[in-house]
């Protein structure tokens, strides 16, 4: 038996590399198709990019008109009943959506620089918030960042975080010119910032020192209230090393009008906040700044 006969037909090798052949170019054919459709998405994708920069460059630039028209009328510039409305309605139209999570991290993001657009519009400088403790200063300042998206520097905060202990650890350990000495350079570091909220220890502006590094860059708003009303706010405390022993009224008042007149010559506006809503005392604040 002759060997095609024993092994059956050998196969046509040119035929089947013409097959193969025809099935490269068919395979290379639908990759150049779906390279040609990826680029096609990618173009798509910056389309939509240039479509959402121009949205974005409209709606900022709405932000500014709305913030204008409120000054020219007297309106007030905190609204954040206005704020709910519109965050009502944005989750409204995502309720169910597939993208829900994304597009509110977007939004999120959004409103955030529109705050920052704001600040901008209102402030070009630090606001320095002085005053006597439980004067209102960590309640205003957290409430300023959550209307204009501004940093908070607490500066009892920074301090007690970079020492690696406590306002009361640092007095007892180190003394109160130390504390002091540590306010002045942070005050001094503050320079280099714009459009901050830095909430100072009740001594800081006892400083004349740090007044005037305070004024560099800032503007320096006197929150104050009654004794009695000071006493309700920090009776609790347990982190005020200058009322050990002597967290009372009688010696509040006493404290308070030592400070007044540093105070009143480091500020350039005062605000009461006696009986006043947070919203109340920044409006305030904007209106006189």
């Amino acid at each position: 038996m002759e060997e095609t006969e024993a092994c059956g037909r050998l196969p046509d090798f040119r035929s089947v590399g013409m097959r193969r052949k025809n099935r490269s170019e068919s395979g290379k054919g639908r990759r150049e198709t779906k390279m040609n459709d990826l680029e096609m998405y990618r173009e798509q994708l910056a389309m939509c990019d240039d479509r959402i920069i121009d949205v974005l460059e409209e709606r900022n630039s709405i932000i500014e008109k709305i913030m204008a028209y409120k000054q020219e009328y007297g309106m007030p510039v905190l609204q954040p009943a206005q704020e709910e409305k519109q965050e009502h309605r944005r989750q409204e139209r995502l309720e169910g959506h597939c993208y829900q999570n994304e597009i509110e991290n977007v939004f999120s993001e959004i409103v955030r620089s529109s705050k920052r657009i704001q600040a901008r519009h209102l402030f070009d400088y630090n606001i320095v918030l002085i005053g006597f403790m439980g004067a209102g200063k960590s309640t205003v300042s957290e409430y300023l960042s959550t209307m204009f998206a501004m940093d908070v520097v607490e500066m009892d905060q920074v301090i007690a975080e970079r020492e690696g202990m406590s306002i009361p650890d640092i007095f007892a350990t180190y003394g109160e010119e130390y504390f002091r000495n540590r306010e002045t350079q942070l005050l001094k570091e503050m320079q280099l910032r714009k459009q901050a909220v830095i909430s100072c220890g009740g001594g800081a502006a006892l400083r004349e020192e740090n007044v005037a590094e305070m004024k560099k860059n800032g503007r320096v708003v006197l929150l104050t209230a009654s004794p009695h009303t000071i006493y309700e706010r920090v009776k609790d405390s347990t982190d005020r090393p200058i009322l050990n022993g002597n967290n009372n009224v009688e010696f509040i008042a006493e404290l308070m009008e030592k400070r007044r007149e540093k105070y009143e010559k480091a500020a350039d506006i005062v605000i009461y906040t006696d009986g006043k809503s947070v919203l109340q005392i920044c409006e305030e604040l904007i209106a006189k700044l």
